[in-house]
This record gives structure tokens, C-alpha cells and sequence, in this order.
């Protein structure tokens, strides 16, 4: 059941970060849930290598939502989402 719940909120992960970095319409529910829960996996990572330890949800969802964000602009540098980039070089 806890899996269940943890695609739940790595789906609202991903779509939030997914709108603050504009790829929303490029992205469907599959890659929200992934984006959330690799981009959750990421954040925690980095917050323990700075010795942040997340108490509380709002901090953990934070993170979560940070390394979604992180995870959408590596993907962005790498080429993953073409149409966004070359739109905004014309």
C-alpha cells in the first residue's frame, strides 16, 4: 500500500514541478509519476549530502518538489524536451 501511495504523491511532484518549469503540456502521467518519484529520490539525496534531514512533510515535500524541478532542468539541458527549447530560441 505504501507504493501506492508513493506514485500518488510522486504523480503531484511531478505535475508541480512540471508546470514551474513549463513542460507541463509536454508531459503526461506517467512522466509526472516518474519526474516526481526520481526527482524525490534526487532531492533527498542532495538535501543529506548537505546535511539537511527533512522532520515534518511540508519539508519533505520541498525537497521533493526541488528535486523534481532540478531533475526536469537536467533533462531540459540534455535535450529531453526539444520543443520547449527551440521555442525559446526564436
Amino acid at each position: 500500500m505504501s507504493w501506492i501511495i508513493a506514485l500518488i504523491i510522486g504523480g503531484i511532484v511531478g505535475w508541480l514541478a512540471s508546470i514551474i518549469m513549463k513542460t507541463n503540456a509536454e508531459m503526461g502521467i506517467i512522466a509526472n509519476v516518474l519526474v516526481g518519484v526520481v526527482g524525490s529520490l534526487l532531492g533527498n539525496w542532495i538535501a543529506g549530502l548537505l546535511g539537511i534531514v527533512a522532520q515534518g512533510n511540508i519539508l519533505r515535500f520541498l525537497i521533493a518538489l526541488g528535486g523534481a524541478v532540478l531533475l526536469i532542468l537536467i533533462l531540459q539541458q540534455v535535450g529531453f524536451f526539444r520543443k520547449r527549447a527551440a521555442e525559446h530560441r526564436h
